[in-house]
């Protein structure tokens, strides 16, 4: 499948009064700063709002946001294989804050979460770091552990996925609660 349109920061950031913005990424992530105007939409949640994002695709044009532009591009190959056309942008919001342009941020509260990366960082270096412990203190067959996150590394790396960050999208904090998904879609049946 081809690589999707990517718009860079500052032609998304021209544009942006035009675009339907539909960010991908855990909703623990999106209160910790979002493009203004983006909706959420977590990326395993995309395929039960095509009607939606159909929808707003056939009224103009959806931009996909993530932090990096990985799970975006993700996301733009999904939406394709349904028949939506959207573009991804290029850099994600790590690009369009490094760009200086302004991330909407509602009031930090207690929805504010760590980015995916770093949650992953943190729950693998956690792992690691257990298992060489109980290796050394009881018994090295723990070293396994630590192992098998270095292995899942490697994967992860070389095929641009995290089974990690898939599993830690399940917490209760990354998880959108009903209310919030539903006033995301109505939003998009609105534009």
């Amino acid at each position: 499948m081809t690589t999707p349109t990517a718009l860079d920061t500052d032609e998304a950031r021209a544009r942006l009064h035009e675009l339907t913005v539909i960010d991908v990424r855990t909703p623990g992530e999106f209160a910790g700063g979002h493009l203004p105007g983006a909706l959420n939409i977590p990326l395993d949640r995309l395929e039960s709002a095509l009607p939606e994002i159909r929808g707003a695709a056939d009224r103009g044009e959806v931009l996909v946001v993530c932090a990096s532009g990985a799970r975006s591009e993700n996301a733009c190959r999904t939406l394709a294989g349904h028949g939506v056309t959207a573009a991804t942008l290029a850099g994600g919001t790590g690009a369009w804050a490094t760009g200086g342009h302004d991330l909407h941020r509602p009031g930090g509260g207690p929805r504010a979460s760590w980015a995916m990366e770093r949650q992953v960082r943190l729950a693998a270096g956690t792992v690691v770091l257990l298992g060489l412990l109980l290796g050394l203190l009881v018994h090295p067959a723990f070293q396994i552990l630590s192992a098998g996150i270095a292995a899942g590394l490697v994967f992860s790396a070389l095929t641009d996925t995290c089974g990690m960050a898939a599993m830690l999208a399940k917490l209760p904090h990354n998880r959108p609660r009903a209310a919030d998904l539903e006033v995301a879609l109505a939003a998009l049946r609105a534009r």
